[in-house]
């Protein structure tokens, strides 16, 4: 027997821990399952999404929340896995459709899984979680398109929305290493020293961007990652400078885009989609990679929280809310803290 987090309806929607045995996890075809001792999972959006039923992210019931995991491979029928292994995993509709990491134990496909870099622990993967490896899949699509090299060559700045939630602390932190000039945009002024302190070079009001504004605005910025959506992310294009790029990978504000083309085609703007969830296994091994060269681990204490598992429920309804900052960490075992 072992502890999961379980999402139900029975007759009404309930999220609770729960004791469950093997024959809970999900079944999957020959020579794909990997069992994993799950050490820690973590709280992204949309499993605060999926916890508190705000949207309609489960597709069946009942369900295992959890679209991130880390621990070590207990039984494998995959071929690339071995007992001992250490592994992470991201997305893939874990969560959604397939039973989940908010649990001590998970089975899951061998081919979604990628191995935790040696400079990481378990709990330092669930730090950086979905947050941190979709923020470096951000960074590497600037990357390709040539803005940040251009931005850094020139001092240019490089906004990042929402930056006190998890994608925004992360991509913060990253950029700062990377040597840019940050400027993060956030509707919680108290947070500005923490801001400061993972390398944002300034820090301004998320009002300047959330508002309905022109199609075209003062030049400001070389790049952008935007976690917001809506207005934000329209704002954020019509102030991109001559040639620049934004890269889009949420939508906290909303999935409407109210704008227009003119930043794209008077000014070459690039929106750039960043999709975390299903990914090809080679960019998620590759954005691991370079988190495991490029983000400082003495950062991630300051933007780590952490919680137990019969904690995550009261944790997702604060997060849904809008009251936490950087990234929630779940213990899954008890006998971890």
């Amino acid at each position: 027997m072992f502890n999961a987090l379980v999402l139900n309806k029975t007759p009404d929607f309930n999220a609770s821990v729960q004791s469950v045995d093997e024959d809970f996890l999900p079944a999957l075809p020959a020579g794909c399952a990997v069992t994993v001792e799950v050490d820690y999972s973590t709280l992204n959006y949309k499993d605060a999404l999926a916890i508190t039923n705000t949207s309609p992210v489960v597709r069946q019931l009942p369900m295992v929340a959890g679209i991130d995991g880390a621990g070590t491979v207990i039984a494998s029928e995959h071929p690339q896995w071995k007992v001992g292994d250490r592994v992470v995993h991201n997305g893939f509709g874990v969560g959604e459709t397939h039973k989940g990491c908010l649990a001590e134990r998970a089975r899951l496909h061998g081919d979604w899984l990628v191995a935790l870099p040696e400079a990481f622990s378990t709990r330092q993967a669930m730090a950086i979680g979905t947050a941190g490896y979709t923020a470096m899949l951000c960074v590497m699509a600037l990357e390709r398109h040539g803005t940040l090299a251009e931005a850094r060559a020139d001092g240019a700045e490089v906004l990042v929305t929402g930056a006190t939630g998890g994608v925004g602390s992360m991509a913060v932190a990253l950029l700062s290493k990377l040597g840019h000039q940050v400027v993060a945009a956030t509707g919680k002024a108290a947070e500005a020293d923490y801001l400061i302190n993972l390398g944002a070079s300034r820090v301004i009001d998320r009002l300047e961007l959330t508002a309905p504004g022109k199609p075209l605005q003062k030049e400001r910025w070389a790049a952008v990652i935007d976690a917001v959506g809506s207005h934000t992310l329209v704002n954020a294009c019509a102030q991109t400078r001559y040639g620049g790029a934004v890269a889009a990978c949420g939508l906290a504000q909303g999935f409407d885009l109210p704008g227009t083309v003119m930043p794209f085609i008077l000014r070459g703007v690039a929106l750039l989609g960043v999709d975390s969830v299903m990914a090809p296994l080679k960019l998620r091994q590759q954005a691991w990679q370079r988190l495991a060269q490029d983000l400082d681990v003495t950062l991630l204490e300051a933007i780590t929280s952490e919680v137990p598992l019969q904690g995550a429920i009261d944790a997702a309804q604060r997060l849904r809310a809008g009251q936490v900052r950087g990234r929630i960490v779940v213990r899954t075992h008890a006998d971890k803290a």
